[in-house]
């Protein structure tokens, strides 16, 4: 049996406090067990206080248990406060010191507002990279990270560059960066997914794939050799393929995740076929870290009408992530 997965609060006043209640009632009956680490005033619902993360699974079936991280001042739904800062990130660091010691099994992070983060004077650009810092210095088997992944029922994605504008992401392109993107790619798909064989398809950066270098060099002079370094260390890739062709039904059939290039090349595709179910996996790291593929939602934060089954879709594949690694 392994060990209960650990929420974080995220910005207590987005739709993270009612998506977890929301996820806790779709689960409690059959699970995973997990506990999150927040207020526990935040939570409209049955709520167990607890001490250490091995209680989550005495109470999981009839209250969602909280490990307290307390707030500074009560949060008000839709309305950003710097003042929580100190609490949210508390709740992350907790998070991976916990997955880390084995305590809890991995983490599943409720989304943050970076502005609010910010305000408070945190350096980093996002969760990513923040839970990629907290866990540089543990050990780990496989090719280091963090990669960004959009995991979902119809389509994998894994980033070659993340949080940067389009124009740094082109200009910043290199051979380098997409081999270890790949790399890291490929072997989390063999160790937490199950696939033996992982096949991978790599996105050209211009339209039609620079069209011989008519419409682009790129291809030419970066993305093709990237692509053959990676299949002479045995990598089964394919491109660069024209990243307009590659995203419909008979395409994805050909590969179990696609490499793309920078931040909309891969999101827009993938939130086209799961707006709602799609997970963000962070790829790379010794410990298991997922999330939902939404924001902090603070325009419809206590409205009543966040949907969880983002969050949902992050608990279930982070135990089945856990799962395959305890095997």
């Amino acid at each position: 049996m392994t060990a209960p997965l650990a929420l974080t609060m995220g910005d207590p006043a987005g739709v993270g406090p009612e998506i977890t209640i929301a996820a806790w009632t779709a689960l409690k009956d059959s699970g995973p067990a997990f506990f999150v680490i927040g207020d526990p005033a935040l939570y409209d619902g049955p709520v167990k206080v607890i001490q250490t993360p091995a209680q989550a699974a005495d109470f999981f079936s009839t209250a969602l248990p909280v490990l307290p991280a307390l707030l500074q001042k009560p949060a008000i739904a839709g309305k950003a406060d710097s003042a929580h800062a100190a609490a949210i990130l508390s709740s992350i660091e907790m998070a991976v010191e916990l997955s880390a010691s084995g305590l809890a099994s991995g983490l599943v992070t409720n989304p943050i507002s970076k502005s609010v983060l910010y305000a408070a004077g945190f350096k980093h650009p996002g969760h990513t990279e923040f839970v990629a810092m907290l866990t540089q210095n543990l050990k780990q088997s496989g090719p280091r990270g963090p990669v960004m992944m959009l995991a979902g029922k119809h389509l994998r994605v894994a980033l070659v560059s993340i949080h940067t504008s389009l124009k740094e992401a082109i200009s910043g392109l290199n051979a380098e960066a997409i081999i270890q993107t790949a790399r890291v790619a490929a072997y989390t798909l063999q160790q937490d997914f199950g696939i033996t064989s992982p096949r991978l398809a790599l996105a050209g950066l211009n339209p039609h794939a620079g069209e011989g270098g008519s419409l682009g060099r790129e291809e030419i002079t970066i993305i093709t050799p990237a692509a053959d370094a990676l299949r002479a260390d045995g990598i089964d890739i394919v491109g660069p393929l024209p990243p307009d062709a590659m995203f419909h039904e008979e395409a994805r059939a050909k590969y179990d995740a696609a490499i793309c290039l920078y931040h909309d090349q891969g999101l827009i595709p993938f939130k086209a076929l799961d707006f709602w179910g799609g997970v963000n996996v962070t790829l790379g790291l010794p410990v298991i870290r997922t999330s939902p593929d939404h924001g902090t939602g603070f325009d419809i934060a206590g409205k009543g009408i966040a949907r969880a089954d983002s969050l949902i879709a992050a608990i279930q594949l982070a135990a089945d992530m856990a799962a395959r690694r305890a095997a």
